[in-house]
């Protein structure tokens, strides 16, 4: 851990200070979201009796006896939020920062639980273990296998080669004893593979989300897989036959590496998400019930439009380490956007935008996923980001939160203790002081968060995160 011990001592006095758990909080007053009827239900007062909500009633009469009080009036209260794509190692070893550093900014912004999607299980263990010890600080965590890939991996530091459908078995029960919650594949995977993957994985209780490459989507949600991660692994196998969506070798061939990426970015920006391939693909979606994790905001923030002044420029930047913030501005330097492709590539992204929507209004499971910490995908803050862009992309701004909460607590398998706010489940709140279903910015207005019963002040845990 790069955290300076004596540091760690201020932290921890710093947040209780600001954090309380009680035996029984009585939270009187607020609106409480109510996700199955998509509205809010004013004065009410919410119980809460060490880490579980004991009681959810209209009014506030008959207040437990002894009750620490916190008053909501006018205030709108709503499940914590749940990141489902992020990575607790992978990224941050590049910049020399480990996972518990920038775990506080998570619960700053109220995402009170973490789903990590393809991860070094030791390394994730570790951090794992620091999480349990400071629930004060940290959201809980749910971790994964490695991105479970072809030869070589792609991330090598992250990355597991699986050819074989021998050793599938093997694997799953490896990372079954890691006590991962889901298994990732990944952009080399072959089908064969991946789909063995999927009904070891099955076999023992293991949710299969994929970040796909060779194994197309239409395989992989015929063959059952539970998650697409990214836009891209519907995107990308929604042309037509005939158009491809990357450079071919004829054009790698004949054409210039400028000339092969504004051809491909032409294609892209262009393609008609109405043709026959992709109707077909979102109709295999539906039939299936395969969710889809857009995490949109990667696509704009790193990959295709880092080069916009507002990216770079973004407030939720200056509170991260500064080892952090220094790779992603070299990574910005590195990736050299040009100037003559931002039309193209606003475009495409525009595109991706219009996919979510149309995935949305065909009623596949959408959730609420960010990369962070990528570069310019700050922890915490960008899951915000993510909402709003699914709301631009044609969500309501109750179906933008339910991703956040009710569909990505489905996703882990845990909407029996997270995702909404019931009687007997884990009392992980996050309390705003405006609406978020009259703007979903108003996500951002949190005046206090709950982790398991403890209540914390957002700014003691943007200022428990190390700034060096």
């Amino acid at each position: 851990m790069n955290i300076d011990p004596k540091r760690l001592v201020w932290i921890a006095l710093a947040c209780a200070s600001q954090c309380a758990g009680a035996d029984v909080i009585t939270i009187r007053g607020g609106s409480v979201w109510d996700s199955a009827k998509e509205a809010f239900r004013s004065n009410t007062t919410i119980v809460i009796e060490g880490d579980r909500i004991k009681t959810v009633r209209s009014g506030g009469s008959g207040l437990p006896r002894g009750a620490d009080v916190l008053d909501a009036r006018g205030k709108y209260i709503i499940p914590g939020l749940i990141d489902a794509h992020v990575h607790v190692v992978h990224v941050l070893d590049f910049a020399q920062v480990t996972g518990d550093e920038v775990m506080p900014l998570y619960l700053a912004y109220g995402v009170t639980s973490l789903r990590d999607t393809g991860d070094f299980p030791a390394a994730e263990k570790l951090i794992a273990r620091y999480v349990d010890r400071h629930p004060e600080l940290c959201p809980r965590l749910f971790l994964c296998s490695f991105l479970t890939d072809g030869d070589p991996p792609y991330h090598r530091d992250v990355g597991f080669a699986l050819t074989d459908t021998a050793k599938v078995d093997q694997y799953v029960a490896d990372m079954k004893s890691w006590e991962v919650s889901t298994l990732k594949l990944y952009v080399g995977l072959e089908r064969p593979v991946g789909r063995a993957v999927i009904e070891a994985g099955h076999r023992v209780g293991l949710p299969v989300t994929g970040h796909l490459g060779k194994y197309s989507a239409q395989d992989a949600v015929a063959d059952g897989i539970d998650c697409l991660e990214h836009i891209w692994s519907v995107f990308n196998y929604s042309f037509p036959p005939g158009v491809p969506g990357s450079a071919t070798q004829e054009e790698q061939r004949t054409m210039s590496p400028e000339q092969v990426r504004r051809r491909v970015l032409e294609r892209r920006a262009n393609l008609d998400l109405q043709n026959p391939t992709a109707r077909a693909l979102v109709q295999a979606l539906r039939e299936h019930k395969t969710a889809v994790d857009p995490t949109l905001i990667v696509h704009r923030n790193m990959i295709l439009l880092n080069d916009l002044s507002d990216v770079k420029t973004d407030p939720d930047n200056d509170i991260i380490p500064a080892r952090l913030k220094k790779w992603w501005t070299a990574y910005r330097a590195r990736s050299a956007l040009g100037p003559d492709t931002q039309e193209l590539r606003k475009q495409e992204f525009a595109r991706y935008q219009e996919l979510t929507g149309i995935l949305y209004r065909a009623g596949i499971p959408l959730l609420a996923g960010t990369d962070a910490p990528e570069p310019f995908v700050p922890p915490g803050a960008s899951l915000h980001r993510e909402l709003e862009l699914m709301v631009g992309a044609g969500m309501t701004p109750a179906a933008a939160l339910q991703s956040a909460t009710i569909q990505n607590a489905r996703a882990l398998r845990q909407a029996d203790k997270l995702g909404t706010i019931e009687e007997g489940k884990l009392a992980d709140l996050v309390i705003l002081d405006g609406d978020p279903l009259a703007d979903i910015r108003n996500t951002r207005k949190i005046y206090k968060v709950i982790r398991g019963g403890i209540v914390c002040d957002p700014q003691a845990l943007r200022n428990a995160s190390p700034k060096n």
